[in-house]
């Protein structure tokens, strides 16, 4: 029954039917579990409990008459003064001079409204002349939108829960109902509705933010489970004796970072299942080290390997360095990017496909129909978000089910990378290699550019190099910030005794590697540049960054370009130009000058913007919960993957009768049908 239509409730007809559509209500189910997103509290308060800018409920004393003042057409403002306990404040009413005659000296009013505690005001939108004995009151808030009324919707909730409330089942088995003392789900979603106190409301959330939890993590899980055992990988038997040389013979020790993310990826290569591995590290961890160990622990096992970045001048970067680290090994590496072209194409294709070739670095050049592979046994993607699905895919389909490793320099919170990369394995380097020197970041109001300038002279007089970033290419009447054109123009004159570049997303990518190369070999001293340096580009002569206007960029991305410098021995710096208005601008400033852990600052950016602005509007990989908080509600949701992990793995999860409606839901979801798939 409760998978029948909204009709079967009483008092919903196909009309009413219809405007629940609009909120995504078609079944009772839907209806029961359209949760409120926020309780109002009605209980009184005293004034000395109150915070700035609360809503809150105060029972107080009329002190005085009414006063009321009228402006514009059927607009007024009335204001009266009201004893609460020992303070006297101001409540004042907007468009209800209608009240005048009520508000008579002496009479007990309950009011509610926003509460300014700077000038002892509170704007009421709620008035009471009866009083009540205190107590416990919370009223549910729901959204609602279209011809449905918050008032209409609790009468069909109400409805709903009369008639079919008895028939609610219990999801969870009874071991983790115990094991977490949770309230059964029938009451549970009855409080949510009703809760007669905030413990109500507390325990019935904390219930059904596990559920939820539970549920997406065992589809994650099972998704994982099938993928591994179907996808018919192939095992790498790598030379652990080489491997184990090539890490000694390294100009510099692994940290236990990365000796960690080195066991996991090379334990997932041994096996006969596909890899399918996230490695996110720090801007400068040492990613690129770890890809060398597992391109050549491939090598060792007669397979080769492919490193696919997004841009020409960072695969150049890469090829370069993985040549330094291999070729001594005998291991041959080459470089495809658009740019290799003729002769040199066709015989580098050639020694490819007939395996003398046995590493090869490139850009999306590696997944045109000319490039084939005699034996690929490792793909690894370098900034993996900037590839589409297919672009990935596409790589990945030119060998016998290789195995995939994704490599990110942007640092994901862990609460994040559970939830989206569910169904893949997640390698952290959460270690900086010894002895690299912290970015100094300073704050500096635009009033104060001249300093900084001057700041950036003598960097250059020392012959380090300078980024200056800006959010945007042109003038903007729309947006008061620096632009690049205009900030390349100034710099010029400023700086006329060094070469100033330009770099932006409208140049073409050959125009672009192009200013970077000029820059690379210090021909040009400051690049002025919209973000389109953000990842990957390594200038260890460059120290110094200046970012204009960065308050209109999020704490990750402020990171991401702060990384650009300090990649040499040299002393490095950001300063960050910023006359934020907003308490998150600020707050977004201060943090970016208190830590240069990338963890650390995805973390605090997530709670300022939440996880949608975190990733863009446009990032369909977030999962839609009906009541849980990936944020604040992270630890159940380290928990729920545990133990949908241990459920997924264990064989009488899936036959147990205790179990059966969690492998129903994975039935429901697709995920047993195999359907959906990857």
């Amino acid at each position: 029954m409760l998978n029948s239509p909204t009709t079967v409730v009483k008092g919903i007809g196909e009309e009413k039917a219809k405007d629940l559509y609009e909120l995504g209500i078609y079944t009772v189910k839907d209806l029961l579990e359209y949760f409120p997103f926020r309780y109002e509290d009605y209980r009184p308060k005293e004034i000395q409990e109150l915070k700035h800018e609360e809503r809150a409920t105060i029972i107080g004393l009329v002190q005085s008459e009414s006063v009321v003042r009228f402006f514009g057409r059927k607009k007024s403002k009335l204001s009266v003064r009201i004893l609460a306990g020992n303070v006297l404040l101001t409540a004042v009413f907007f468009n209800q001079h209608y009240l005048k005659t009520k508000l008579v000296l002496g009479a007990t009013v309950t009011l509610t409204g926003k509460w300014d505690q700077h000038r002892l005001t509170l704007t009421v939108n709620e008035c009471k002349f009866t009083v009540a004995e205190p107590q416990e009151s919370y009223d549910p808030v729901y959204s609602v939108g279209g011809k449905i009324t918050v008032k209409a919707l609790k009468k069909m909730i109400a409805s709903a829960m009369e008639q079919y409330g008895h028939l609610i089942p219990e999801i969870l088995p009874p071991v983790f109902l115990q094991k977490y003392k949770l309230v059964e789900r029938k009451y549970a979603i009855h409080k949510l509705h009703y809760p007669k106190s905030f413990e109500d409301a507390k325990h019935a959330r904390r219930r059904m933010v596990y559920e939820e939890f539970l549920l997406f993590q065992l589809k994650m899980q099972a998704l994982r489970k099938f993928h591994r055992e179907n996808s018919g990988g192939t095992a790498i038997t790598y030379k652990r004796e080489e491997v184990e040389v090539f890490i000694s013979t390294l100009p510099f020790p692994l940290t236990s970072a990365q000796q960690r993310v080195v066991r996991e990826i090379l334990t997932d290569m041994q096996s006969s299942y596909r890899m399918n591995r996230l490695l996110q590290g720090d801007v400068g961890s040492g990613k690129t080290v770890v890809a060398a160990i597992c391109l050549y622990a491939s090598v060792t096992a007669s397979l080769q390997g492919a490193l696919m970045v997004p841009t020409e001048i960072l695969a150049e970067q890469h090829a370069h360095s993985l040549k330094q680290l291999l070729e001594p090994l005998n291991v041959k590496v080459e470089l495809l990017t658009g740019s290799v072209k003729g002769k040199k194409r066709k015989e580098l294709l050639q020694r490819l496909e007939t395996g003398e070739l046995q590493v090869i670095v490139g850009t999306h050049a590696l997944i045109q129909d000319e490039v084939v592979f005699r034996r690929l046994g490792l793909v690894i993607t370098d900034e993996q978000h900037r590839f589409g699905v297919e672009q990935r895919r596409t790589l990945r389909n030119k060998g016998q089910n290789p195995d995939v490793l994704f490599m990110t320099a942007t640092p994901i919170p862990r609460t994040l990378a559970i939830s989206i990369f569910g169904d893949m394995d997640v390698s952290t380097i959460d270690e900086m290699p010894a002895g690299r020197k912290p970015i100094e970041t300073y704050w500096a109001k635009h009033h104060m550019l001249e300093r900084v300038l001057g700041f950036v002279q003598k960097e250059l007089a020392k012959g380090r190099q300078a980024y200056v970033i800006c959010p945007l290419i042109e003038e903007s009447e729309k947006l008061d910030v620096q632009n690049a054109i205009d900030v390349h123009a100034q710099l010029q004159q400023f700086f006329n005794d060094y070469q100033v570049g330009l770099m932006h997303g409208r140049l073409t990518p050959s125009d672009k590697d192009a200013v970077m190369q000029r820059f690379s070999k210090n021909e040009v001293q400051i690049l002025v540049s919209t973000t389109v340096v953000e990842v990957g580009v390594n200038v260890p002569n460059a120290t110094m960054m200046v970012i204009y206007d960065a308050e209109r960029f999020g704490l990750s991305q402020l990171h991401q370009l702060r990384g650009r410098v300090g990649r040499g021995d040299a002393q490095s710096y950001c300063v960050l130009l910023a006359d934020p208005k907003s308490d998150v601008g600020k707050e977004r400033m201060k943090i970016m000058t208190e830590t240069n852990d990338g963890f650390e600052l995805s973390q605090r950016d997530l709670e300022l913007r939440g996880p949608g602005d975190f990733f863009g509007s446009k990032q369909s990989g977030l999962p839609e919960f009906k009541i849980a908080d990936m944020i604040h509600d992270y630890r159940a949701l380290e928990v729920a993957r545990n133990d949908a992990v241990e459920l997924v793995s264990s064989s009488t999860f899936w036959n147990s009768p205790e179990y059966k409606y969690l492998v129903m839901h994975l039935e429901e979801q697709g995920v047993l049908a195999g359907d959906k798939m990857d």
